[in-house]
């Protein structure tokens, strides 16, 4: 009988799907057992070739050899993991295997690794697809029982084709032809671009704000506050001696309620987690970046079992999940969760209608527990505070809405209209649950209200004048921003535009990463919570054609990517207009009349080539980066580190390298690195290895910020020196 293969994405996921499938014999890079032999990828095993390997032409840079535009696209083995790929192509051709099962991450980029694979292995066989949400063993044996036909998800597997090779076309015509324009080391993508010109815009509307003085005038009745408003319920004063008047007029004088009106008011539960809302709420609750969170999702996901697929775009569930509620109630019920969960029993509480819609579904429901429980002393804080965001969330739909009175009083006094407004709660409802995330600033600001009635008289015992400014725009954050790539058309002022956009940048799988690439490229910077374009960034917004910085057309494309996976287009007619658009992209470059400056240059010389050094601001410090795209050096200036000081208990920074290594605090502490850490060692018994791994730990940044990009610059220069060569020969 011949043996099924099944190609996981990682090899943890495979491990634990040879576990349940009763794969126990251990190989070179797969496990077997009667039936089945499990293998896997590690990530990507197979990607689209480089330029270089459609022609000589291509090893160097050159304007003259743009567009790139090849006829097909190749595929080469990523030569990292070309040892894993040599495993995996073997067992596909294996005599005793008779079929494959897909079993890598059930969306658009795991469908692209298995497909991939199997192109680049020719692999014929007949395919089977698993489709789960959960890695638990119960998901496992329900998704081998229900196995899809691999044909089904060609469609998918073609919208994930299409975007890659768009961001190829695009990506690396662009980036050329601004690099070589420019002499600088420039980078553009369809997603990244107009994401990084949010930020831009933002920025400018922010420099262009000129701040304007009002003043509120207040006044204490002795139980509550009021507020002076004119007739418009605008609260604000322009001139300060029109509102100290209005101040010293009503100073102990009567006022008496004109009006007391009560409106009936409920929140119903939010909605269940999707993968961006909550890298929005883990950002402002703890300030990690979406990366991060989907760091620790994807370990909750899948080495603890403990949460459903983390790359969802839908907050709904199915109607088929509803049976299984019980259980991942049951799976919950344990810790802070446990009075919670009890109510929910003992009342026979139902999760919320509006939570089950099959028609929002595409790929995967929305994130919410599994029927395995946890033991949350085997999590980490960071894995144990996003669990715990889910957990609560899935909680709350089975509470009812926050119904409320909201109480709004009008007074008068001396002419002047004033008035106070106040809450009082009917049902807390899913409150119980959840402090939510998005209460506005009305509802924090109102005060408890005594029970007052039309014609009540007070006197005002004070009164207070503020002086406040008008404030320019917010800067994102990276929950805003998660926000606005979600949903571009809010951050578009043109009209015309608002009425066309359609879907976001990028997907909810792919925003982190486009995020942690506006850092790496030092187009952005952080500054506290905030996120500022750097002058490098500013400029490039500057550079790039306007096509490109424009939140419409990759939103477009984001939506026909999603039409090919439905099998509503065509990829083939796609990929031709992006070719098109691709030439029009290279020829404004091209054409440009602009010039690129560096602002952060600094007197300090590049070690190895001589040129002088840019000061940069990275995501986790200060940088030294050498101008010569083709160079690459750098190093760590300033480091931030989580090493707390021990005299104020604040995070230190680290300053320096090598021997020369020191802490450095706010208040004033320092110590060399070694120092430090030995003095620590002695209390805590750390050893001198654990010392040094810190410190790899520390300077790892150093270590990716050889970018891939500077490496091929510099490959294409010695290539071009060497053909300088043989012809001088």
């Amino acid at each position: 009988m011949a043996k099924i293969l099944v190609l996981a994405e990682k090899p943890s996921v495979g491990r634990e799907l040879a576990r349940v499938l009763g794969c126990r014999q251990g190989g070179n890079g797969f496990l077997s057992g009667s039936q089945y032999i499990v293998t896997w990828a590690l990530g990507h095993l197979v990607e689209l070739a480089e330029p270089e390997a459609y022609g000589e032409q291509y090893k160097t840079w050159s304007m003259d050899t743009l567009p790139m535009l090849p006829e097909k696209m190749e595929l080469k083995v990523i030569p990292e993991t070309s040892k894993q790929y040599s495993i995996v192509k073997k067992l596909l051709h294996n005599p005793e295997v008779g079929s494959l099962v897909i079993a890598t991450d059930a969306g658009r980029e795991g469908e692209l690794v298995a497909r991939w694979i199997l192109e680049k292995a020719g692999f014929h066989k007949p395919i089977k697809r698993l489709w789960i949400s959960s890695q638990t063993d119960r998901a496992i044996r329900e998704g081998f029982a229900k196995l899809k036909d691999g044909k089904e998800y060609l469609p998918l597997y073609m919208s994930a084709q299409s975007r890659a090779e768009a961001d190829w076309l695009v990506g690396l015509n662009v980036t050329r032809a601004l690099t070589c324009k420019f002499n600088a080391q420039l980078s553009a993508g369809r997603v990244q671009t107009p994401t990084l010109a949010l930020l831009v815009q933002r920025e400018e509307e922010i420099r262009r704000f000129v701040p304007k003085d009002y003043y509120t005038v207040r006044a204490d009745l002795g139980e509550f506050f009021v507020t002076w408003h004119d007739e418009k319920k605008q609260t604000a004063i322009s001139e300060k001696a029109r509102a100290q008047a209005i101040a010293d007029k009503i100073l102990g004088k009567k006022f008496r309620i004109t009006e007391v009106k009560k409106t009936f008011g409920s929140t119903p539960p939010p909605m269940l987690y999707d993968l961006t809302e909550l890298q929005r709420d883990a950002n402002k609750l703890y300030q990690y970046s979406p990366k991060q969170t989907l760091n620790i999702m994807q370990r909750l996901y899948e080495n603890h079992k403990a949460l459903t697929y983390p790359r969802t775009d839908s907050r709904y569930l199915t109607a088929d999940i509803v049976p299984t509620l019980q259980e991942r109630l049951r799976a919950v019920n344990h810790g802070e969760f446990g009075t919670i969960v009890g109510e929910i029993f003992r009342t026979r509480k139902n999760i919320s209608r509006a939570c089950i819609n099959d028609a929002k579904v595409t790929d995967h429901h929305a994130i919410i527990p599994t029927e395995e429980q946890v033991n949350l002393l085997n999590l980490n804080q960071e894995e144990r505070r996003i669990y715990t965001l889910v957990v609560k969330r899935f909680l709350t739909c089975f509470y009812p809405s926050y119904d409320y009175k909201k109480i709004r009083i009008d007074l008068t006094a001396e002419g002047e209209t004033f008035s106070a407004a106040g809450r009082e709660i009917i049902e807390l409802g899913w409150k119980k649950v959840e402090k939510g995330l998005d209460e506005d600033d009305e509802e924090a600001a109102e005060q408890v209200l005594p029970s007052l009635h039309q014609g009540d008289t007070f006197l005002c015992r004070t009164t207070q004048l503020k002086a406040q400014k008008t404030s320019p725009p917010a800067r994102y954050t990276e929950a805003t921003l998660l926000s606005a790539m979600e949903n571009p058309s809010k951050f578009i002022e043109d009209k015309k535009m608002k009425e066309y956009i359609g879907g976001g940048l990028g997907t909810p799988a792919t925003r982190a990463d486009i995020i942690e690439k506006l850092f790496s490229s030092f187009y952005v910077e952080k500054r506290g919570n905030t996120l500022i374009p750097t002058s490098k960034g500013i400029q490039l917004i500057g550079l790039v054609p306007s096509d490109l910085k424009e939140p419409l057309l990759t939103a477009r494309w984001e939506q026909r990517l999603e039409k090919i996976s439905q099998g509503k287009e065509n990829k083939k007619n796609f990929l031709q207009e992006i070719r098109g658009y691709t030439t029009s992209l290279v020829r404004t470059v091209a054409n440009s009349e602009a010039t690129y400056v560096h602002e952060n240059m600094t007197q300090k010389i590049c070690p190895e080539c001589g040129k002088h050094l840019l000061l940069v601001n990275s995501k986790r410090g200060k940088m030294l980066v050498c101008q010569d795209r083709a160079c690459g050096y750098r190093r760590n200036v300033v480091t931030e580190t989580r090493v707390r000081c021990p005299n104020c208990h604040k995070f230190m920074e680290l300053f320096g390298e090598g021997e020369g290594k020191t802490f450095a605090c706010r208040c004033g502490f320092r110590s060399k690195a070694d120092k430090f850490f030995e003095g620590r060692g002695k209390r805590s018994g750390a050893s001198k290895r654990d010392v040094q791994q810190y410190l790899q730990n520390q300077n790892k940044q150093k270590n990716e910020g050889v970018s891939a990009f500077a490496a091929a610059w510099a490959k294409s220069l010695e290539e071009e020196k060497r053909k300088k060569s043989s012809k001088d020969v």
